[in-house]
């Protein structure tokens, strides 16, 4: 019988060091096997989109499906489904708006890892809502951060986000009243908006700055300017067919001359070496995620292993 995990099930399993080795994982299935991930798809509705996100992860033992409704005035709800991929079975439906939020920070992560310099030890955030949280905390797990910034248009919410974080992190975080003087000089950026305007301008940015730009997952959204990608050597996504579709960041830049999908790089080639994801020291390196269905699906199955495992949830019972 499928197992039931409410939000609340899921907080009490999953942490970032259980996704940050989760989303690596997944960026490894991508470089072998039968593994797919298939680029999230919106179908209209008057009043928003329903969003659809898929993956097949056999050599994990697992397939699945991510979906949410993006409806005006309306909360998100998030639900993933994971399937046995030898049987077919169904063996878990979750709640998934915290599962999404941690992973989309393990993505960050893991991108940090292996693209910013090992002596980073600054970082700054362009965005305080909830999201911001967990971008934050996963670098700090991968790289030994001692102090952060972060700005967002609301003064309110970025003094709390400082407020929230430096508690959380026992590092200093300070609130900064523009994005020019938070991005000075730091070693690791991140974006994390719905800005349909960039938000990261490329002059700002110092010689050997990792840019983690994480909000963009919108044709329509823009978070970095053109010299951002000018600048920028590699500029690597988490997945160059999802990336064609609603990566507004590098969409508007190949549109306009800046850049090309031939200088464009998927992160699992930087995983397995066959691509160098910072060249030099003085590199500025570009991580553009999307998100992707099999980072959900292999945190998902970790999740539900757990809850096995605990006694969590409950059991659905058909008739």
């Amino acid at each position: 019988m499928p197992l039931f995990l409410t939000e609340k099930d899921v907080r009490e399993i999953l942490t970032m060091e259980i996704a940050l080795e989760e989303v690596e994982k997944s960026f490894q299935l991508l470089t072998q096997g039968q593994n797919i991930n298939s680029p999230r798809n919106r179908i209209s509705v008057p009043s928003g989109h329903l969003n659809f996100m898929t993956a097949s992860a056999p050599d994990s033992g697992v397939i699945g499906h991510k979906t949410y409704t993006a409806i005006r005035g309306q909360l998100i709800p998030f639900y993933i489904d994971i399937y046995d991929s030898s049987t077919g079975k169904m063996l878990s439906l979750m709640e998934a708006s915290y599962l999404g939020q941690i992973r989309t920070g393990a993505a960050t992560g893991i991108a940090t890892r292996y693209m910013s310099r090992e002596e980073s030890s600054t970082a700054a955030v362009i965005g305080s809502g909830y999201q911001a949280r967990t971008q934050l905390e996963a670098v700090c797990k991968v790289r030994d951060i001692k102090a952060a910034r972060v700005y967002s248009r609301n003064k309110d919410k970025r003094e709390k986000y400082a407020q929230r974080m430096t508690e959380k992190l026992g590092i200093p975080v300070e609130p900064c009243e523009d994005g020019k003087s938070c991005v000075n000089d730091a070693d690791i950026v991140i974006t994390i908006t719905s800005s349909p305007r960039p938000v990261l301008e490329g002059e700002w940015l110092s010689p050997g700055t990792h840019i983690n730009a994480a909000g963009g997952n919108h044709w329509m959204r823009r978070e970095i300017d053109d010299e951002v990608i000018r600048k920028s050597n590699p500029i690597v996504v988490d997945d160059i067919e999802q990336a064609k579709i609603e990566c507004g960041d590098i969409i508007s830049a190949i549109e306009r001359g800046t850049t090309g999908w031939q200088h464009v790089r998927n992160f699992s080639e930087v995983m397995n070496g066959t691509y160098e994801g910072r060249p030099s020291k003085e590199s500025i390196t570009l991580f553009e995620s999307q998100g992707l269905a099999i980072q959900d699906v292999c945190v998902g199955k970790v999740v539900y292993e757990t809850a096995l495992k605990l006694g969590i949830g409950q059991q659905i019972v058909s008739d």
